[in-house]
């Protein structure tokens, strides 16, 4: 068979998609993010190592999080889901809410800007890699693209300024333009979830409260998005108008499951970040008490005297 109008790169009839066709490992399909996943991982193991030899910890927890964090990517990019996606919207939906509402979350608890700044050397008398970083860190682009008034517009754009704009069909026109599109759902996840994880340093550090309310304001705009795929009457995008006829697919039964799978992803991650901001929560509560403990101990309980003696002498005024 032909390539399919729209759909470079298709020489041949794909069967009916299953979990086991979709999840077969293809490196082929999606070279650029094998490297990505490749270079990810090795980075940040060759990091852990570091720190071991130079007899520094570093938690296994986190270590198990970025790896689960990579594999979730090289999952939907990198295996017959890939080449589902230039053909089915259900496929193609299926990357983009792993990229964009799972993959950044679990990398995220990797922390793997602490791992950076603890494992790279500082360099005396030059720039180092890590300088390089700090300054990054500190830096006014930074502080201005991973504010929330800048990363929730995104977030929400990424849905409706593409899905129901000409854009969509235009990246799908080619397999560079989709890649490109599966690079765009990580980066963005990356930069909303970041600030509302709070795991790694950053420009902007809003308390427990304000975090979960940056999440709540984003994932409704999510959630109505899914809806309104799910129940649209017509096709939205032209791209998977007119699927390969081996795939026995409907494009707009097809559709409804691709908004069937929006709508659920929009619960997933409020989920599991409400999750590690409590227990984020819970430490920070525990470490602050211990703070005081010690205070209270050096200092005597001077605050708690000082209090005593107070309501002490107004007392004997009265008296």
């Amino acid at each position: 068979m032909g390539d399919m109008p729209g759909m470079p790169g298709m020489v041949h009839d794909l069967p009916p998609l299953t979990p086991g066709r979709a999840l077969a490992f293809d490196p082929g399909t999606n070279w650029p993010f094998l490297v990505l996943c490749t270079l990810l991982l090795g980075f940040y193991l060759a990091g852990v190592v570091r720190l071991r030899r130079r007899g520094d910890s570093w938690p296994v927890g986190r270590t198990v999080s970025w790896v689960l964090g990579v594999l979730t990517v090289g999952l939907v990019t990198c295996t017959g889901l890939n080449e589902y996606g230039m053909q089915l919207l259900s496929a193609h939906m299926m990357q983009h809410m792993v990229l964009s509402m799972l993959s950044p979350i679990i990398l995220l608890l990797g922390a793997p800007i602490t791992l950076a700044l603890r494992a790279l050397p500082a360099a005396r008398g030059r720039f180092s890699p890590r300088d390089l970083l700090v300054s990054l860190l500190h830096s006014r682009y930074l502080k201005v693209i991973s504010h929330p008034a800048f990363t929730i517009p995104l977030f929400i754009a990424s849905l409706y300024g593409l899905y129901f704009t000409p854009l969509f069909d235009y990246l799908m026109r080619s397999t560079a333009g989709h890649t490109l599109m599966m690079a765009h759902f990580l980066a963005v996840g990356l930069l909303f979830f970041w600030p509302i994880m709070g795991v790694d340093p950053g420009p902007h550090r809003a308390g427990h409260l304000m975090r979960i309310l940056e999440l709540f304001i984003g994932m409704p705009f999510h959630a109505f998005f899914g809806v309104a795929v799910m129940m649209a009457s017509g096709l939205m995008v032209t791209s998977f108008a007119h699927p390969m006829a081996s795939l026995g697919a409907n494009p707009l039964t097809d559709q409804h499951l691709a908004g069937g799978l929006a709508w659920a992803f929009s619960e997933i991650p409020t989920f599991i970040v409400l999750i590690a901001l409590t227990f984020q929560w819970a430490k920070s509560e525990e470490r602050l008490s211990r703070r005081k403990d010690r205070t209270a101990d050096r200092d005597g309980d001077s605050e708690l005297n000082a209090y005593n003696a107070y309501l002490a002498a107004l007392e004997r005024r009265s008296a």
